[in-house]
């Protein structure tokens, strides 16, 4: 898939193999509190301070968010020396590093989470698509989960033929359908994300998965 949050630039196809054993989003921790702008503005601010308990607080809100999404996004595939949970810590990283210059302009600092995100993400599809050597892959120790039946068309993002569907999507439906579905997001968390309203979520993720649905009933007839 293509997730770059800087322009509608699309990152380019390549190959990858599947990686056997790979965890698919829906198993790991979902997010341990509520991530709106009232609830996080206040661990934020004391987290920009150098508080170190709100800094771990803050990390364990988003961390689980930021696995999520960076596996849905570029799911089981081996990325040669890059992985899901590689550019995940890139993220933390990079959002503990904006802390002290955050500055609170009336939108959700899960806006500016997502924004990293997205362009790491993006980042690690180009680095891919540069690498030309032979990649080696490097099995990770995780046991096999069955795929829930609504979120079913997102974590089939792990197969080549669904991921090139999903890919046709437009950019907003597919980072709503990542956050919604695979992160599992609310429709208000999500709003605040990618800065739209919580209604244009819930229409938008609707017609995507109507999209989706009638583009898989289509590939399996033909």
């Amino acid at each position: 898939m293509r997730a770059t949050f800087r322009t509608t630039e699309q990152a380019p196809a390549f190959t990858a193999a599947p990686v056997p054993g790979y965890v698919t989003p829906e198993t790991l921790p979902r997010p341990g509190g509520r991530l709106t702008k009232e609830d996080l503005d206040p661990l934020v601010k004391d987290a920009g301070e150098g508080n170190p308990a709100a800094i771990q607080s803050l990390l364990r809100l988003i961390g689980p968010v930021v696995v999520r999404y960076c596996r849905a996004r570029l799911g089981g595939r081996d990325l040669s020396y890059l992985s899901a949970d590689d550019v995940a810590q890139e993220v933390c990283l990079a959002v503990l590093k904006a802390l002290p210059d955050y500055q609170d302009r009336g939108g959700s600092f899960l806006y500016l989470v997502h924004a990293i995100a997205a362009n790491k993400v993006a980042d690690a599809y180009r680095a891919v698509s540069r690498d030309r050597c032979d990649p080696v892959p490097e099995l990770p120790e995780r046991p096999l989960i069955e795929n829930g039946p609504e979120s079913h068309a997102l974590h089939l993002d792990l197969g080549a033929r669904l991921g090139k569907l999903l890919g046709t999507l437009p950019r907003v439906q597919q980072e709503i359908l990542a956050l919604r579905i695979a992160v599992g997001l609310s429709a208000t968390e999500t709003a605040e994300a990618l800065g739209i309203s919580a209604g244009n979520v819930r229409v938008t993720q609707h017609r995507a998965l109507t999209r989706l649905r009638a583009m898989v009933t289509a590939d399996e007839d033909f």
